[in-house]
């Protein structure tokens, strides 16, 4: 599996598909593929995850939602990752981008960029089928790379202008 291919297999038909369709639509194309596939599909999602795991990415997150806590912020890289790959180049460079957005996945009329277990779909299937765990892989280090972000509304301002227009507090 290259690269390109696997960017194919995560992007989302639209902005604001829901996380149900995308998990769906992710299963059934995953389903398609030999199990060497499979590992090899896991190991580039994961490095993806790995990458994003940046205090600046979790900034705009708070942002966006208030996200504060590490399983949420690895459910909103999910949600980056499903945007594809050049939406996400464009977040991990500078997440203040993601303002850009023009259409979220909502729930209750708020913008809700989670994907619950998007991460581990490759792994359930590949064990449903071999009856064997794939490797685990942490989704980060113990703690995000780069500095923290701070929470006091001016300095986010000064950080994430964009992200705070969009999404004000």
């Amino acid at each position: 599996m290259t690269e390109v291919e696997f960017w194919d297999l995560v992007t989302r038909s639209e902005p604001a598909q829901s996380q149900e369709s995308l998990v769906e639509a992710l299963k059934l194309k995953l389903s398609k593929l030999s199990d060497e596939e499979l590992k090899v599909f896991d190991k580039l999602f994961g490095q993806q995850m790995r990458r994003s795991y940046l205090w600046s990415v979790w900034g705009a997150a708070y942002i966006i939602t208030g996200c504060d806590s590490d399983y949420a912020f690895a459910e909103f890289r999910a949600f980056l990752i499903s945007l594809g790959q050049a939406r996400y180049e464009a977040v991990i460079a500078q997440p203040d981008s993601l303002a850009k957005l023009t259409a979220w996945p909502e729930k209750d009329g708020y913008a809700y960029p989670f994907i619950e277990d998007y991460d581990l779909i490759a792994g359930q299937l590949y064990e449903d089928r071999t009856g064997k765990e794939l490797p685990f892989m942490p989704s980060g280090k113990a703690t995000p790379v780069g500095k923290k972000f701070s929470t006091k509304p001016k300095d986010l301002r000064l950080q994430y202008p964009e992200l705070s227009a969009r999404f004000p507090f």
